[in-house]
């Protein structure tokens, strides 16, 4: 909350933000922040909002539409990444750490994390090529790839087409002013956007746990409609709000509500 807030705030004139989770030197966002297991949809779909909802341009690294996750090698020697490889070497042969406490590290925050093939299909090395790619691709290609992904229109992908639509057709989500909300919640991330007289609320459950949140009722859109959420159903846009694991949804209001589109 305190970077992003920053960042925000700090950039709101005369400036714009890029916005990321993860790159090629990072984690997989999904990994890193949400939960690449039970609640993966769920998480990725959250994480996806908050980047789409804030003032900048939202960066999308390769399958990070997906919702493609962090790699356990099961071998330090399948490492290609250089500060992974010294790292290891250094933390095992100087300073005498345990070798599996080590490789938990680099399985939580290795670059190579993001470096693997991108997974395109099911077919032998996720369909990125015929030869032997640099380094192994992620086993589980066979369920997260962009082929089974564009077939299921509850996807992470097709939630990513959603929120692209609605910077394109909501000038709001791309120029209006940042207000924090309830900055203190230890789960909940909240925030509100305006412009031109509409006003969007944006709430966010960043852990698996369920969550609730008592909102100013002056951080309510008028006429607040549901514009996007990553759970089929959502809650009411009242003050008093109960959130679900890694539940995000995000309400519409003020001028001209009832044109509301996706």
């Amino acid at each position: 909350k305190a970077v992003f807030g920053k960042w925000q705030t700090s950039l709101a004139d005369g400036c714009w933000n890029s916005l990321y989770l993860n790159n090629h030197d990072q984690a997989r966002m999904v990994s890193r922040f949400g939960d690449d297991g039970k609640y993966r949809v769920e998480s990725a779909k959250m994480l996806a909002t908050f980047l789409h909802t804030l003032q900048g341009t939202p960066y999308i690294y390769q399958g990070e539409e997906l919702g493609m996750t962090n790699i356990r090698f099961d071998s330090i020697d399948q490492y290609k990444d250089i500060d992974t490889l010294n790292h290891y070497a250094e933390a095992v042969t100087v300073f005498h750490e345990d070798p599996e406490h080590v490789m938990e590290a680099i399985y939580a925050k290795g670059r190579d994390n993001a470096r693997t093939p991108m997974q395109w299909d099911a077919s032998p090395n996720a369909g990125f090529t015929d030869a032997v790619p640099w380094i192994p691709v992620n086993p589980n290609y066979t369920e997260i790839n962009a082929e089974a992904a564009i077939r299921d229109r509850e996807s992470i992908y097709h939630y990513y087409q959603d929120l692209i639509r609605i910077r394109r057709n909501h000038k709001v989500v791309v120029y209006g002013d940042y207000n924090p909300v309830c900055e203190e919640h230890p789960s909940i991330y909240a925030y509100t956007r305006r412009y031109q007289g509409q006003k969007l609320l944006v709430v966010l459950n960043f852990f698996s746990d369920p969550a609730v949140i008592d909102l100013p009722k002056e951080c309510l859109p008028e006429n607040g409609i549901r514009l996007i959420g990553n759970y089929e159903d959502a809650p009411a846009c009242e003050v008093h709000m109960k959130l679900r694991a890694f539940e995000a949804v995000v309400f519409l209001g003020g001028d001209e509500v009832e044109q509301i589109t996706i």
